[in-house]
């Protein structure tokens, strides 16, 4: 009616569903894309705040059997060059010892033959005993490598043509090579000596530095102290 006052209606207001004077905490919203920017709220409301958030989980970080098996591989090319180099400089376990391993190399072709069967000697000893307890594993295993290049292609040039399966072929040299080039780009794994490094466990560009060097100390080797064509 025209006579009838409406009523002013005096409700709650904002200020006590929302009192001013009480901080509510900001919620951080977090997304399953780490590279996306985190949105901040200046105001959040008692229903946002009840929100669960999105957590990404977290990747496991084990090796399983990993670590045993370089070991495995580690100690056996050790073993295997360790033992080589001892014949040849002690002549051990019906070893060629000194003399017999640079009459070897003289007949192989290679020139300085007493210098060569002295240092491949000492370098198979110290590199096989390195590989075995597992330290500066990259160099000792580039050194082994650079001797096993050598003996591939002493043997290879025995025998016309390309041979491969033993006893005239390559086949033991090959797999050794394999293995050598294996163990450098692996590093030595955790049960080692230098188990604890970075770059025991996660070998990166030094381990292609040092698979270089081997290769073109061995290739090197041959080529200005022998010279001959080992594929022909």
């Amino acid at each position: 009616m025209p006579t009838e006052q409406i009523p002013t209606y005096r409700g709650s207001s904002v200020d006590e569903v929302y009192p001013t004077d009480e901080v509510y905490p900001t919620e951080e919203l977090r997304f399953a894309d780490p590279s996306e920017p985190a949105v901040v709220s200046a105001f959040t409301s008692p229903v946002q705040q009840a929100m669960p958030e999105t957590i990404v989980p977290e990747t496991p970080s084990g090796r399983g059997t990993l670590d045993l098996g370089l070991l495995v591989l580690r100690v056996g090319l050790g073993t295997v060059a360790l033992f080589h180099g001892l014949q040849k400089l002690f002549g051990w376990w019906n070893g060629p010892g000194l003399d017999g391993f640079e009459t070897t190399l003289f007949d192989a072709g290679f020139e300085q033959a007493r210098l060569l069967s002295i240092l491949t000697a000492v370098g198979e000893v110290a590199a096989g005993a390195l590989l075995i307890i597992g330290l500066v594993t990259p160099l000792a295993g580039a050194a082994v490598l650079a001797v096993l290049i050598n003996a591939w292609c002493v043997r290879q040039v025995a025998e016309p043509g390309l041979q491969f399966f033993a006893p005239s072929g390559v086949e033991h040299e090959t797999m050794l090579v394999a293995a050598a080039v294996a163990v450098v780009l692996t590093g030595p794994g955790r049960f080692s000596v230098d188990g604890g490094r970075k770059w025991a466990t996660r070998p990166h560009i030094g381990s292609f530095v040092a698979l270089i060097v081997g290769v073109a100390a061995g290739v090197c080797l041959w080529i200005f102290f022998n010279g001959a064509n080992p594929l022909i």
